[in-house]
């Protein structure tokens, strides 16, 4: 991670409150209403959790896409989500619009493995992304990445940098 990140910038997400919040110095820029883990709060491997502590924006994906388009494996399919595709596919756990992939930095927590086994943040594919407008925010419900309106998350994309400070805290 770098020092220089520009202005000083970094994100907060709090579970409890189910908020992530840009600052810049120690001043709020912007909060966003998301929602994290159904199944709480945890970084083991195919926990369905999300994860605690310091990381920082790994990569950012899907700046040049338009609003609502379809990503599977970090890839855009070449759909665009709307609600025929959305019934057509209830099952799918949509990321949708922009990928900020995670990576974590403390080694044990949210890095490599624990005597749990594999607690690998980068490795578990944890984001911060879009999804559908039907998804409630304020609610965890996702399955482990950190969900945003699709509005918001492209917002914000334009806002941040690969490297950038990422704080997860419970509350």
């Amino acid at each position: 991670m770098t020092n220089n990140t520009p202005l000083n910038k970094h994100l907060v997400i709090n579970i409890a409150k189910q908020t992530l919040t840009l600052y810049e110095q120690q001043s709020q820029i912007a909060e966003y209403l998301i929602s994290t883990a159904k199944n709480g709060i945890g970084s083991q491997q195919d926990s369905g959790c999300t994860p605690l502590g310091q990381h920082c924006i790994a990569k950012k994906i899907g700046g040049s896409e338009p609003m609502n388009t379809v990503f599977v494996g970090r890839v855009p399919t070449g759909e665009i989500y709307d609600s025929d595709l959305g019934a057509l596919h209830p099952n799918r756990d949509w990321i949708l619009s922009r990928i900020l992939w995670l990576r974590g930095l403390e080694s044990g927590l949210n890095k490599g493995r624990n005597h749990q086994g594999g607690c690998d943040t980068y490795e578990r594919y944890i984001y911060i992304h879009g999804t559908p407008a039907t998804e409630p925010m304020g609610v965890p419900l996702s399955h482990g990445c950190v969900r945003m309106r699709n509005e918001d998350i492209v917002e914000l994309f334009d806002q941040v940098e690969e490297e950038m400070p990422v704080t997860i805290v419970a509350d």
